[in-house]
């Protein structure tokens, strides 16, 4: 493991080696629910890092997008959406996003143009107030196709800038790119000066059985019902790859409820093929081999109210003193 580490140090540049202005920082991409931040950071990144649905509360875990050029290095934190939690995992979400804003050097605050502000966009405003962050924020005014007309786009632009009012601001479709060379330009102009943090070809700090992982939830929270999706998690238990061109994937999907697990399963088994199906796809292009994937549906009664459960699906909560 030492000699991987030091491989690993290799491939980063000095500061000697690198050339003259280069900038680096540490962006925290954050915004309530279901704005668009995971669809963004995908399109800026130009390949697929974090999963995304159309359902809020996706994104759960603190993920790293890194993008590395000759003259910058961007770590881009992908959050969960700020929310009024209402379980133990709720309120894990909304600590892991809270923690990368005061880590940043620059907040991406994305917000849906579309509608007016809500609650949860005032209360993160707050945050980055409170942080003293509003210079180094970039409020990124997303969804800006879905606002009717030019004048409920400007009347929401309006008061979607009010929030943070020292912040630059750009609108972008993150679905189509529109917008991501300006968003860019201007983030850029934010970043200080630095060193590499990672190898150039390093696209992630996720580990490839977690990627894997979510490549299984994404698909089942794009197939299931409202109810549901909630209360699943998803572990991969076995990860062999058994020669050049197979890997053998053992992965369990937890839900909260039985009757959830049949609605999983589904008629004849159908659902949870359709998901082995969708996420196998997925997983052979992102791992450039023939995948066996083995899928297990388990019940795990309230687990996102239980702590102990949590921890042991790969949460880090702080342990109880």
């Amino acid at each position: 493991m030492t000699h991987d580490f030091d491989d690993l140090l290799a491939q980063i540049p000095t500061p000697e080696e690198l050339p003259e202005g280069h900038k680096s920082g540490f962006v925290a991409v954050i915004g309530r629910p279901n704005v668009g931040k995971s669809t963004l950071m995908n399109a800026i990144l130009g390949e697929k890092i974090a999963i995304v649905s159309p359902k809020p509360q996706t994104t759960r875990l603190r993920q790293l997008g890194i993008l590395t050029e000759p003259d910058k290095q961007i770590i881009f934190v992908d959050t969960p959406g700020i929310h009024d939690p209402r379980t133990a995992l709720g309120k894990f979400m909304v600590e892991v996003a809270v923690d990368a804003l005061r880590d940043a050097d620059v907040i991406l605050f994305v917000v849906d143009v579309s509608t007016p502000p809500t609650a949860e966009d005032r209360r993160i405003a707050e945050l980055i107030e409170q942080a003293g962050a509003g210079a180094a924020t970039l409020l990124v005014l997303n969804k800006a196709d879905l606002a009717v007309g030019p004048d409920a786009l400007q009347a929401r632009v309006d008061e979607h800038r009010a929030l943070v009012p020292l912040a630059a601001w750009v609108t972008t479709i993150a679905t189509t790119g529109a917008g991501l060379p300006d968003l860019m330009a201007r983030l850029v102009e934010k970043l200080p000066p630095g060193p590499r943090y990672y190898p150039q070809d390093q696209l992630s700090d996720v580990a490839v059985r977690d990627i894997v992982a979510e490549i299984i939830r994404e698909k089942a929270l794009l197939n299931l019902d409202e109810e549901v999706p909630h209360g699943i998690a998803t572990q991969v238990e076995e990860f062999k790859q058994r020669n050049d061109d197979l890997t053998y994937i053992h992965a369990v999907i937890y839900v909260e409820r039985d009757s959830h697990k049949g609605i999983l399963i589904g008629k004849g088994g159908r659902m949870l093929k359709t998901i082995s199906q969708q996420a196998r796809e997925e997983i052979e292009g992102f791992l450039g081999t023939r995948v066996y994937l083995e899928l297990w549906v388990k019940v795990l009664k309230n687990w996102r109210r239980d702590e102990n459960a949590l921890r042991r699906l790969g949460y880090r909560l702080p342990r109880p003193k």
